[in-house]
């Protein structure tokens, strides 16, 4: 067991060492990279070159050089990056994979050393590791509740704007200085989008992308249909600030009366863990017969898995979409 702890132990010493390590390294490097390009430049400023300069932004999977490189040959990186920006949480993705390995090494450790069981340590602490990314999806799921909160106000905004003579852009422009977050943040993306040249129906469909609800699909394929065929647009974005802020209403009202099923399923998802806690706190021999005897491991697993059952059932019933 001591040894388990030392290995723990020397590997989280060598993770952060080696991070450290990493982000000194990459300053160091950008540093040089950029004497060197000015070497160049002032060397070669009497001759002629067609050098092609890649002007786009490139964002940083990690600060680790070789494994910034390896993260951006997979395609699941760039979605765990899109979501950790819809959180608006400043992490990279090797920084939540960081902190899922070693919330998954640091439960499984536990839990062996509580039981000796090996398979349900891996279990468990796979089961914590995805910790942080319930954080991520959590923060994600708020930011998009108050977007959708402000949004009727900011479209009215536009609709006053676009009475007075603005153009759609212009009224953009309007919600991106003068609207809340998170609105405004986005608002200003597609308001920069439309001044670097980029096509108005290019620039709506990343708003889209980036912010993947119902409201603003709704208000995008409104405003390109109306770009193709014409027509009022303030009083399109009018009557969609209308219905937005009514299913908004009709949402909070599904979510006060649905608050008894959520709580149950709380309750029930978590009494057996906390209870289960408990009388090991009070008599640790009689729970660890569940661990430690090849029936009671049998149990456990069931009770696993229809505890997952129940929840999802729970959450299949009080989840109304509207």
């Amino acid at each position: 067991m001591l040894g388990i702890l030392a290995v723990v132990f020397i590997a989280a010493f060598l993770v952060v060492a080696l991070v450290l390590t990493a982000m000194s390294a990459t300053a160091t490097q950008q540093e040089k990279q950029t004497l060197a390009r000015l070497d160049s430049v002032v060397t070669n400023s009497s001759a002629v070159h067609d050098e092609v300069i890649d002007i786009r932004r490139q964002e940083m999977l990690s600060r680790i050089p070789w494994l910034d490189r390896t993260l951006q040959r997979l395609d699941l990186f760039p979605r765990l990056r899109m979501l950790l920006y819809q959180a608006d949480l400043n992490w990279t993705v090797s920084t939540l994979l960081l902190m899922s390995v070693l919330c998954w090494i640091i439960a499984g450790n536990l839990v062996f050393w509580r039981t000796g069981f090996l398979f349900l340590s891996v279990l468990l602490g796979g089961a914590t590791g995805f910790g942080p990314l319930l954080y991520v999806l959590r923060k994600r799921a708020q930011r998009f509740n108050r977007f959708e909160e402000k949004l009727p106000t900011c479209l009215e905004m536009m609709v006053g704007a676009l009475r007075a003579g603005h153009s759609l852009v212009s009224a953009i422009g309007t919600v991106a200085n003068e609207g809340g977050e998170p609105v405004a943040k986005e608002f200003q993306k597609c308001f920069d989008e439309q001044n670097f040249g980029l096509e108005l129906r290019t620039a709506m469909q990343n708003l889209a992308l980036r912010v993947p609800i119902e409201d603003v699909r709704m208000i995008v394929i409104a405003v390109l249909i109306q770009k193709e065929s014409g027509g009022n647009l303030a009083e399109i974005l009018e009557k969609a600030a209308y219905i937005i802020r009514e299913r908004f209403r009709i949402k909070r009202q599904i979510r006060v009366h649905t608050a008894q099923g959520r709580m149950t399923g709380w309750i029930l998802a978590f009494l057996p863990v906390v209870l289960g806690l408990a009388l090991y706190l009070v008599n640790p021999d009689n729970m660890s017969l569940l661990w430690k005897r090849s029936i009671g491991v049998k149990m456990l697993y069931a009770a696993v898995c229809m505890t997952l059952i129940g929840a999802l059932i729970i959450r299949k019933i009080i989840r109304i979409r509207i």
